[in-house]
């Protein structure tokens, strides 16, 4: 199976950079061709691209969303047939539509390949001014992605960068967004959000999947969120059988157990992506807020949120249990919180999160 990688961007966004970090980490070792097309006539990443070991097929004399269509296609036929690629990554032009470069190869009809990863490279400090004056462009590279990677977010401002990730995902809410500065994250994390293995989808339903009950707290490890015959719980009490608890009855931890409710109906869930930094302290200090009651039953949260120093924040929360530590980086903050009667509103204020 040959994987297809479209990396596109606005001029100047970054994206041979990226396709670099890329080619000497996360694809190293692969079979890689890549595909360039620059806006006007002479190619000018190729040659540097050449020294990592890679075969370049440059088009010039058009951008790849317009006259270049037809050899574009012909480009991967060739591509394919005279070079059997483990992986073919294609760099269109700053100013070319994303979604007219997907048709190119959509109808290109490879056989025995598939789009691995759609992507968008985002200069963060320019956003504000691209979107204003390249719109139709601009804003149809960040629909189409399927992850938005931000360039050049070293050193910015955080009101300048919650701009640029509120413009990505006002058009594109589903999108990975990388926000981490590239020199800070390695090639492979950055991969793996491209190709949409890690998302908050995924992390919010890992933990919905830990089987937390939702009287208690505790954890169980049996699936479709049900509690085996005379199971025991964190609470030292019993849990009838057969999905349900019976109507009326409390435990020592002071909520009634519901009947005849599926976990969807007692389990709500808030996960966010954020750019915002905190420290140890103020992590800490949001974690034993969620004991109060203030913000919905809560049961389990967790995440991974930058930090001033430039270290990543990970954090644990069960009733009563905080637990705050540094580790690796990741693309993006991520924020997950599981409970039941949530409000998601007081819990955006609490973690500093703007609406």
């Amino acid at each position: 199976m040959v994987k297809i990688d479209i990396i596109s961007g606005f001029l100047g966004a970054g994206k041979t950079t990226l396709i670099k970090k890329l080619l000497s980490s996360a694809l190293k070792g692969q079979k890689i061709v890549l595909i360039e097309n620059e806006f006007g006539d002479i190619g000018i990443d190729g040659g540097f691209l050449k020294d990592a070991g890679v075969q370049i097929n440059e088009m010039n004399s058009g951008c790849i969303c317009c006259s270049l269509v037809g050899d574009f296609k012909k480009a991967l036929n060739k591509v394919y047939d005279e070079y059997a690629p483990d992986r073919i990554v294609i760099e269109p032009s700053g100013v070319g539509k994303l979604s007219d470069v997907l048709q190119a190869v959509l109808s290109a009809d490879l056989p025995n390949s598939e789009i691995s990863s759609l992507t968008a490279v985002v200069d963060a400090k320019k956003c504000k001014m691209y979107m204003k004056n390249f719109g139709e462009f601009y804003k149809n590279q960040i629909e189409q992605a399927k992850c938005v990677v931000l360039s050049h977010t070293a050193g910015i401002s955080e009101d300048k960068l919650q701009y640029c990730l509120d413009t990505v995902k006002s058009l594109n809410s589903e999108a990975v967004i990388v926000t981490t500065p590239w020199e800070d994250i390695s090639g492979e994390k950055i991969f793996e959000a491209m190709t949409n293995t890690s998302t908050l989808a995924s992390q919010l339903k890992e933990l919905e999947e830990e089987e937390i009950c939702p009287v208690c707290g505790g954890h169980h490890h049996e699936h479709e969120h049900h509690h085996d015959h005379d199971e025991e719980c964190g609470c030292g009490h019993h849990h009838e059988h057969e999905h349900h608890h019976e109507h009326g009855e409390e435990c020592s931890c002071g909520h009634h157990h519901h009947h005849g409710h599926d976990a969807d109906e007692v389990f709500s869930s808030w996960g966010v992506e954020t750019a915002c930094k905190y420290t140890q302290d103020q992590i800490k200090d949001i974690l034993q807020s969620l004991d109060g009651g203030e913000y919905g039953v809560i049961l389990r949260a967790k995440g991974i949120v930058d930090s001033a120093d430039g270290k990543w924040i990970h954090f644990d929360y069960v009733p009563e249990e905080v637990d705050v530590r540094y580790g690796g980086g990741e693309v993006i903050g991520r924020i997950c919180v599981i409970g039941s009667k949530i409000n998601q509103q007081k819990l955006a204020q609490l973690f500093g999160i703007k609406a």
